[in-house]
């Protein structure tokens, strides 16, 4: 499968450095070992050259004329959470640099810099880089023996996703797989089982939508002899069936309410009773869910239970929609169309530029799954040896329905003093729980973000369950 990229060896050194003499030295130095130079001069001249080189390592100031270090190394991780960042601050301020490097950075140079001990810690970047690049590499091919899918694409949006689940793989940790219909979360579930540990284990999936409530519970949990009319022997359910391997809840969010609370249990406990028997069955699992909903706004209007949805998200990765990445466009479509000619016995189609240009342009509201099937269906059309934009039978974007009132999602049950208190308590987690993120998990910045005391944000951490 595609491996969320280690960035290539040979790609540039960004450096971010707002004084010309010192940038101009730094640069001859590293262009006097062979190394190819991106420069910058603050945080927001960084940011777009982080995007447009996708540099191997990054050595930046801490103290910029705009923006600063933190904010370059916040951005060098958002873009690539493996990429190398070495700080440079003065000979007083080595505290800055420690803090740098509790937030990510790999190493720090203090000033004036000694171009020797530079060119050292760059060569312990890109060896740390290589050594990465290694593992990845033997832990895919283990990924593949294991029946790993295959995932396709270049975008870096997909590649973040990759390494997510290259470091959620590693961990028993519950994974929440969030996206739209189509974006492909049950391969990504089995591609994040076939790289776990328990990858011998069996991968046992269930789409929690697909199934009537009332037969449910019976699927997930099993039931004994005689627990309902019809139950003529003992039935072994879901969690059962996933002993020692991962259990795929799919479209979680359709979960009734009524049996969110015995799978809670079952999460936290790895036990439950089956349907009509008394005796407690362990399980050792992992489990992944997934949904097309957004559980938030679920939670807030009372349909999905806050204590699951926090239960689930213990590692939440969102797969973006494949409007995001067009560039994957012309390579998805290119796999599909060596698939279904084979399959078919067809000789080797190609996309004229035009047939090309119209894929990328469609909005694919069904995703990768709605791209498949449209090639699928113009293989099996195509008279000729190439596909035009009429073998592809694409349909008019439809136009966007207005979005929902966020108020018609609110609780407006109780008095008005009740109802109040429900939406500051929303409002207030919304805002606490964005300035976290936005802090990196750094409570005291995210204090100083709020404007309010640590201690008072300490507090509300532990009243409102984050």
């Amino acid at each position: 499968m595609s491996t969320a990229s280690v960035r290539s060896l040979d790609a540039p050194i960004l450096i971010v450095e707002d004084k010309d003499s010192l940038r101009t030295m730094l640069r001859h130095a590293l262009e006097a070992q062979g190394h190819e130079v991106v420069e910058a001069r603050d945080e927001p001249e960084a940011i777009a050259a982080l995007h447009a080189t996708e540099p191997s390592i990054v050595l930046s100031d801490l103290r910029l004329p705009s923006g600063d270090g933190f904010g370059v190394l916040r951005a060098a991780k958002d873009a690539d959470l493996d990429l190398a960042v070495i700080v440079m601050t003065a000979y007083g301020s080595i505290e800055d640099a420690v803090a740098a490097m509790k937030e990510g950075a790999l190493d720090f140079l203090a000033k004036p810099v000694d171009p020797e001990h530079l060119l050292l810690l760059v060569e312990r970047a890109l060896a740390r880089r290589r050594m990465l690049a290694e593992y990845r590499q033997l832990k895919d091919e283990a990924a593949r023996r294991n029946g790993a899918p295959h995932i396709i694409g270049e975008a870096g949006s997909l590649k973040k996703v990759l390494a997510a689940l290259h470091r959620a793989a590693g961990t028993d940790a519950t994974v929440l797989l969030e996206g739209e219909s189509g974006t492909g979360k049950e391969l990504f579930a089995r591609a994040l089982h076939a790289q776990s540990p328990r990858s011998r284990g069996p991968f046992v999936a269930i789409n929690c939508a697909a199934i009537p409530e009332g037969l449910l519970e019976a699927e997930l949990f099993g039931y004994e002899k005689g627990a309902f009319t019809g139950a003529a022997q003992r039935k072994i359910g879901r969690f059962e069936q996933a002993q020692r391997g991962t259990l795929f809840l799919d479209e979680i969010g359709d979960l009734p309410i009524g049996l969110q609370a015995k799978i809670l249990r079952a999460l936290e406990e790895h036990r439950f009773e089956r349907l009509g028997g008394n005796a407690t069955v362990s399980v050792d699992l992992r489990v992944v869910a997934a949904t097309n909903r957004n559980l938030r706004q679920a939670v807030a209007a009372k349909q999905f239970r806050e204590d699951l949805y926090f239960r689930l998200s213990v590692l939440p990765i969102t797969i973006p929609p494949l409007r995001d990445r067009p560039g994957d466009v012309p390579i998805l479509a290119e796999h599909f169309i060596g698939r279904y000619a084979q399959e078919l016995a067809k000789p080797r189609l190609t996309l004229t530029p035009s047939a090309l240009e119209a894929l990328v342009a469609h909005p694919w509201p069904g995703n990768v799954r709605e791209l498949q099937n449209c090639i699928e269906r113009a293989v099996i059309l195509a008279s000729g040896p190439t596909l035009h934009p009429r073998d592809l039978l694409l349909s008019p974007p439809e136009s966007t329905p207005p979005a929902a009132s966020p108020w018609e999602a609110l609780d407006l049950a109780g008095g008005l003093d009740e109802v109040t208190a429900r939406v500051v308590q929303e409002v207030e987690r919304r805002k606490i729980r964005a300035a976290l993120d936005e802090a990196g998990g750094d409570h005291a910045r995210a204090a100083d973000a709020l404007r309010i005391g640590f201690r008072q944000l300490e507090a509300k951490i532990r009243d409102l369950g984050l």
